[in-house]
């Protein structure tokens, strides 16, 4: 087997385990797939929790390569595969659950289903810091709670990875933001143009009553899940409010839902990726979201840190400390 057959990759051979710089073969790709040149690979929190072994709905059993997110370029087509060309610029959540190699590799093979094209005004870097936290807010918000102009949103979260996508969406799209966090996420989320709820001062309650009269917010978006998620139930607006959380995995009462005469709706972003179902429609995101990213509307907080496959375990540790001051994101 020749170099050019070869490539440099970290993977994790059991729980907890540390990454390892290992050179594997390079992927080939099939049928209905692009080969793609990694330049950038994104850190999430689903992760770390498939390297300590703690994902089962992630079904990627180790030793793995991680890497869910991922910029980087065409390099080769497989059969079947029109609209790129090698060179063409991409970015998507496609690797690295579901069995599939990650992005933490010099190449991936991914679903061409599943790419779109990099938005011109980010560098690859930026990019690989988007799709997954893009496409849950974006599902939660447009797909499922439709939001639009006139309507008051609230973010659990706000300065968090979905939670700040999902700020700049709502914005974007007509609706009056809040935010809720701690009081060092204040300056963030006021950056972001969304009015700042200290949840450690003000009880659901009180903000309700302040901001919306006692009435409720017509979305509410967890990103922070547990007991959070109970809260959201009780700030939704009387008749039309909207709960979409995509950490509801804990056993919640729905009382104080019901008695508002609201709704609610789970977002679970990796479906498609491990039933195959709805693929087209990730890449579709990808592909709206790139005219409210080039119009200057959207745009990942990225640690400002540099990480690459020789320090890369440290971008893993500040991911598990939940010291990283943005998006973290591994340059191949």
């Amino acid at each position: 087997m020749t170099d050019s057959m070869q490539m440099r990759a970290l993977i994790v051979e059991s729980a907890n385990a540390p990454l390892r710089l290992v050179s594997i073969p390079k992927p080939v790709p099939g049928v209905g797939q692009v080969l793609v040149r990694v330049a950038a690979s994104g850190v999430n929190p689903l992760d770390g929790k498939i390297r300590a072994g703690q994902a089962a709905h992630a079904r990627q059993p180790l030793p793995a390569v991680l890497g869910m997110d991922l910029a980087g370029t065409v390099e080769a087509l497989g059969e079947g595969v029109n609209g790129w060309v090698p060179g063409d610029e991409v970015y998507a959540m496609a690797t690295g659950i579901g069995g599939v190699q990650g992005s933490l590799a010099e190449y991936a093979v991914v679903d061409a289903r599943l790419l779109a094209r990099k938005p011109g005004n980010l560098n690859m870097r930026e990019a690989a810091g988007l799709p997954l936290v893009l496409i849950t807010a974006w599902e939660g918000l447009v797909d499922r709670a439709q939001v639009r102009a006139g309507q008051k949103v609230l973010i659990h979260g706000g300065a968090g990875g979905v939670g700040h996508v999902a700020v700049q969406i709502a914005r974007a799209l007509g609706a009056e933001v809040f935010a809720t966090g701690s009081a060092r996420h204040r300056e963030t989320i006021e950056g972001l143009g969304a009015t700042f709820i200290d949840y450690r001062q003000s009880s659901v309650e009180e903000y309700v009553a302040q901001y919306t009269a006692g009435q409720g917010f017509d979305i509410v978006y967890d990103t922070v899940g547990g007991e959070t998620l109970d809260l959201s139930f009780k700030a939704a607006r009387v008749y039309h409010g909207h709960v979409l959380s995509c950490l509801g995995w804990g056993q919640h009462s729905l009382a104080p839902l019901s008695f508002r005469g609201a709704t609610y709706s789970g977002v679970f972003t990796l479906l498609p990726l491990l039933t195959g179902e709805g693929r087209e429609h990730h890449g579709e995101i990808l592909r709206q979201a790139a005219g409210l990213i080039e119009a200057g509307k959207l745009k990942p907080i990225l640690d400002p840190r540099r990480f690459n496959l020789q320090n890369a375990e440290t971008a893993h540790e500040l991911l598990q400390s939940g010291a990283a001051q943005g998006r973290l994101v591994i340059e191949i």
